[in-house]
């Protein structure tokens, strides 16, 4: 079994020189400032005079009507021409 032993000298302790050093804190601190303000609201009212002039429109067709006597010398008289474009005879009937 091994003893702990001291060593036979032992040098007196060596101080050395104090380090300073700082700590900084913050704290916030509020200071109210009031700016009071007023608003005053103004209502315009604007009449705006609008004047309308309506006016209607219509349209006439006119149609045009000649009679012509082609008695006499001249080109004989074409056949009536029937719903599918084909010459009539003379009762009704295709040629």
């Amino acid at each position: 079994m091994t003893m702990y032993c001291r060593p036979p000298h032992v040098l007196p302790a060596i101080v050395h020189p104090t380090k300073c050093c700082v700590n900084h804190t913050f704290s916030t601190v509020e200071v109210p400032h009031i700016h009071p303000s007023h608003t005053t609201t103004v209502n315009h009212t604007m009449y705006q005079h609008k004047h309308y002039f309506p006016q209607t429109q219509s349209m006439v067709n006119q149609v045009s009507n000649q009679q012509f006597n082609c008695s006499g010398p001249g080109p004989a008289p074409m056949a009536p021409m029937g719903p599918m474009g084909q010459q009539m005879g003379p009762y009704g009937y295709g040629r």
